[in-house]
């Protein structure tokens, strides 16, 4: 298998080899036009994965690498992504009453790393991104959560409107952070199982994720800036949490 910096596969056949042998592939970029019998095996072969695709001009890709890639590189995980319904159960069977945090649209890697470190810090159980339109971990992320998303769990699902509804019909109570919240973050309950939902800086949490959750709360703002850092919101949410439930060593 080829290999650059243990961090990229290039070639088509190459890739089609490390999705076969289960490898935890973090992207795949694919040249545009690309077309053959071969790239065809390709799909075929990501069509059952959770991988994400995008197609980039070769440009993009030549800047990348000017090794033969054949219109094809694929970005090896620094982790291995988890499953929420895997995790749920082994939390409860744990007896713990888990916190979990979504990241619904969130792109900027330094601020994935950020909330990482500070779900490390507070003893959140997991968190969870979308397979696209994501951020994922890479090494920036990595460097940025000060080594957390080694052992912090990441599940990275297919579709979030389906996680929701599997949390809820858990016990899970969804808590939804946005301009347009109900009512104050400290007057919510994270007590029970929780799940806060954090999203992009310009767009939020989607409306069709909001209407499924219990509770949309706010941050209240008090300067001419509208709105918080994202990682720097998650932080207050989760510490609030944290307080609710009580400090412990």
């Amino acid at each position: 298998m080829i290999t650059e910096k243990n961090e990229m596969i290039f070639g088509v056949r190459a890739v089609i080899e490390a999705i076969e042998a289960g490898k935890e592939i973090d992207k795949v970029l694919v040249k545009r036009d690309i077309q053959s019998e071969l790239s065809k095996e390709l799909f075929t072969a990501l069509k059952s994965t959770l991988i994400p695709v995008q197609r980039v001009p070769v440009e993009r890709i030549n800047r990348i690498t000017r090794k033969n890639h054949q219109g094809v590189v694929a970005f090896i995980s620094a982790i291995t992504y988890q499953h929420t319904e895997d995790l749920v159960p082994t939390l409860f069977e744990e007896g713990k009453s888990p916190i979990f945090v979504m990241l619904d649209g969130i792109t900027d890697v330094r601020n994935f790393g950020a909330i990482a470190r500070t779900c490390h810090c507070a003893g959140i159980d997991a968190i969870i991104i979308p397979a696209k339109n994501s951020v994922s971990v890479n090494a920036d992320a990595m460097k940025t959560s000060a080594g957390a998303l080694h052992t912090l769990p990441v599940c990275r699902e297919q579709s979030i409107t389906s996680t929701i509804r599997y949390l809820k019909e858990c016990g899970f109570k969804i808590v939804a952070a946005t301009e347009k919240g109900d009512y104050d973050y400290t007057k919510a309950n994270y007590q029970d199982p929780v799940c806060i939902i954090m999203g992009a800086e310009d767009t939020g949490v989607p409306y069709e994720h909001l209407t499924l959750c219990d509770e949309r709360i706010k941050i209240p703002m008090f300067g001419h800036i509208e709105s918080l850092n994202v990682s720097v919101a998650a932080g207050i949410l989760i510490y609030e949490a944290i307080r609710q439930r009580g400090f412990k060593e």
